[in-house]
């Protein structure tokens, strides 16, 4: 059961309040000094406080509560607080309201609208407890992910990328080929060295080639090797990738633009680990783990005869797919903060421009806009002018200097939901930030 601790010295009041509460499965635990108070919170799990604000029966201004609701707020800042408050103390209720009380109410009480609000906190804090349990699995996860695997610096907030970097590290260690998809400038030879970096080969080479930069009448003798006067220009012979791989690992980016000739012999090797050099017909033998990657739809270039269907199961024996920048949102302003140069920062304005950015370019253009941001800007500090983009543009109905859904949604996260909290955070009134929830259709939880 919730346990709510209530405040008062006055024994009627407290009495009151616990049958109240316990007739509706509320445990309740009772005390009449906020010194009584503080030593109980030290000692007992509690998930709600409901306090009074005067304490000594010859004064009113209500300080006592005041400095009570100071001192549970700089012990436990989390925990939820509700002041009942008589109209002489209506001033200080608000101020502490502003300063992170939950709500506030006068005496006497409404029955209903108190166990509302004890409830709706009450549940609010279960799944902020919940949430807290969350996030610690997902922090030891991560914390595991870096402890003990190379990540090769990939800088990654996004449970997205976490999945796919988890992934990669557990394949890495099968001696199987791998095929990397997703959008062009996404990292995908990044996921393809964290590959190799967590291999049986790791100590070995890493050989990348970019299929799609290479002339097609050249990319045999590149994979291959050719021997002297195999072709024009050909005055001695030439090791190929497979060789220089030997050992370690074979990287073929943009996979889906290899010619079919180069396709049948890639799938000999895969097959065999036997091949010939350009010109010659002598086989070699080479150990080597092919990771291959494309943005293509490969089943499409196979239903339409320009890819072979037994490479593309013989290649993708583990798919990691690697979702876009827009697609792992999370990830855009660790990575923008990466790219900054020493004594450069990002302003609150470029910061919404970033995260409201579509990014089709994905990192690479990320990387890019941020490296001309920093050698264009005067200031240290790096303005959605320096970015080159469009301001975040304000919710249709919302004048311009009204917080977004962003800066709403992040102080809401702050304050666990609570919308005091996170009103008095946005300078706004508690009505103010209800009328905005409701017209961005912003769930309280």
């Amino acid at each position: 059961m919730p346990t709510v601790l209530v405040v008062d010295d006055n024994p009627a009041v407290a009495t009151a309040l616990e049958t109240l509460f316990s007739l509706h499965d509320i445990d309740t635990r009772a005390v009449q000094s906020p010194e009584d108070a503080l030593a109980l919170l030290g000692r007992a799990p509690i998930d709600l406080v409901v306090q009074d604000m005067n304490f000594q029966a010859d004064t009113t201004s209500g300080e006592e509560g005041v400095a009570l609701f100071g001192e549970i707020r700089a012990r436990f800042p989390d925990l939820p607080v509700i002041l009942l408050t008589a109209w002489t103390h209506l001033e200080s209720a608000v101020d502490l309201v502003k300063a992170g009380a939950a709500d506030y109410l006068a005496k006497p009480w409404d029955d209903r609208k108190l166990l509302a609000t004890v409830n709706n906190l009450l549940e609010l804090a279960e799944a902020r407890r919940e949430l807290a349990q969350v996030r610690a699995g997902e922090r030891r996860r991560r914390d595991a992910l870096l402890r003990d695997h190379d990540l090769r610096g990939y800088v990654f907030a996004d449970a997205a990328s976490e999945r796919v970097l988890a992934l990669a590290c557990q394949v890495a260690r099968a001696d199987l080929p791998v095929l990397i998809t997703g959008p062009n400038g996404a990292g995908k030879e990044k996921i393809a060295e964290i590959v190799h970096a967590n291999s049986i080969v790791r100590d070995g080479p890493f050989i990348a080639v970019n299929c799609g930069a290479l002339p097609g009448e050249l990319i045999e003798a590149e994979l291959f090797g050719a021997e002297a006067g195999a072709y024009t220009g050909a005055n001695k012979a030439r090791e190929g990738k497979f060789e220089a791989a030997d050992g370690g690992t074979l990287f073929l980016d943009e996979i889906g633009t290899l010619p079919l000739a180069g396709q049948v012999k890639l799938l000999r090797v895969l097959e065999t680990g036997r091949f010939q050099r350009l010109g010659s017909n002598r086989e070699r033998t080479v150990k080597v783990r092919v990771i291959s990657a494309t943005n293509a739809d490969l089943p499409a270039l196979i239903a339409t005869g320009q890819f072979r269907e037994d490479l593309y199961y013989r290649l993708n024996a583990i798919e990691l797919r690697l979702p876009a920048l827009a697609q792992r949102a999370d990830d855009i302003l660790p990575l923008a903060r990466a790219f900054l140069p020493v004594g450069k920062r990002l302003g609150d304005d470029a910061q919404h421009a970033l995260r409201a950015h579509r990014w089709p370019g994905n990192v690479r253009e990320l990387r890019n806009t941020i490296q001309r941001a920093a050698l264009l800007a005067r200031d240290a500090v790096i303005g959605v002018a320096d970015l080159g983009l469009p301001a975040a543009a304000p919710v249709a109905g919302m004048p311009a200097d009204e917080p977004d859904r962003a800066t709403i949604e992040a102080a809401l996260d702050r304050h666990g939901g609570i919308v005091a909290q996170a009103a008095a955070d946005l300078g706004l009134s508690r009505q103010a930030l209800y009328r905005r929830l409701e017209r961005l259709g912003i769930r309280r939880d």
